[in-house]
């Protein structure tokens, strides 16, 4: 063979190998999972929360809990909080603080830790994060019997809290920050390699996580905390996810929050406003 036919020859199997290794990397490994979970097992001091962990596909699923100083008094809470928190954040770290959030109402927080996040076994994959919100939740509703139980996300959270209310009965949902990830993986990632790494990876998400399409099925109120600012959910995919929402909807807009800020100031009085909108009349 002469060297100018063997250049083609050549091109065309570097071509293939890398075409090869480019859709064994798609096919093969865990990028989204990857890219979006962000564990972490240290330890954390969560007094006064108490840990109760539930069976989980072989393993345990960490839970925290705490009750506010009403729901301590009287001895039982009147309302039920499952709370699934955001990507690099864990429930043993913020349980007990959230505890005395809901304006002086007999509250019970079960905080959820992800697989592979604290105490849950691992491996931390997105497609484990639908089974074990709804695995945390059958486990509450057990507890909490005819009791309303309120499910509020931040950030990751708010696919799994959505997750939760589009497949269980729940009294009213709080979203913080909601990301509409298959939207954010195609529209803000995919312009700079043509779709050919976004468009796969997006498709790759699990349907569970799909926030646009699970806030169409869900139709009891809820609130929805948005920060003005946030350099992580950018506001217009956090609105793809308001504005799919089927049911009855307050939106209070965080003026001059970032992804993280603490909800304060006025937020916080027009968050207990909708409390009030929210909540059942008799859980007062």
């Amino acid at each position: 063979m002469r060297p100018r036919e063997r250049k083609p020859l050549i091109r065309w199997r570097v071509a293939l190998v890398i075409a090869v290794l480019y859709f064994a990397v798609i096919a093969l490994a865990p990028l989204p999972d990857r890219l979006v979970l962000f564990p972490t097992t240290d330890r954390i001091d969560a007094a006064p929360a108490i840990r109760k962990p539930i069976p989980f596909e072989g393993g345990e699923l960490e839970i925290w809990t705490a009750a506010s100083k009403l729901t301590q008094q009287r001895g039982q809470p009147q309302i039920y909080v499952l709370r699934f928190y955001g990507n690099a954040d864990r429930a043993d770290r913020w349980v007990a603080a959230e505890a005395e959030m809901w304006n002086n109402r007999a509250v019970e927080v079960w905080g959820m830790n992800y697989p592979g996040f604290g105490g849950s076994t691992g491996p931390a994959r997105l497609a484990r994060l639908g089974p074990a919100a709804l695995a945390a939740f059958d486990a509450l509703k057990r507890v909490a019997g005819d009791r309303p139980i309120i499910v509020f996300g931040a950030s990751l959270g708010t696919t799994t809290a959505l997750h939760v209310a589009a497949h269980r009965q729940v009294a009213g949902l709080i979203l913080h920050n909601p990301p509409a990830l298959r939207q954010i993986f195609l529209r803000q990632f995919g312009w700079w390699n043509l779709w050919l790494l976004a468009g796969p990876l997006a498709q790759k998400l699990p349907a569970d996580l799909d926030s646009v399409a699970n806030a169409r099925a869900v139709r009891v109120p809820a609130i929805f905390l948005l920060a003005e600012k946030d350099e992580i959910v950018a506001p217009r995919f956090q609105r793809l996810v308001v504005d799919a929402y089927a049911g009855e909807k307050r939106v209070i807009p965080l003026a001059g929050a970032v992804h993280n800020s603490p909800v304060e100031g006025v937020g916080i009085t027009s968050f207990h406003d909708a409390l009030d909108w929210l909540l059942p009349r008799d859980s007062n």
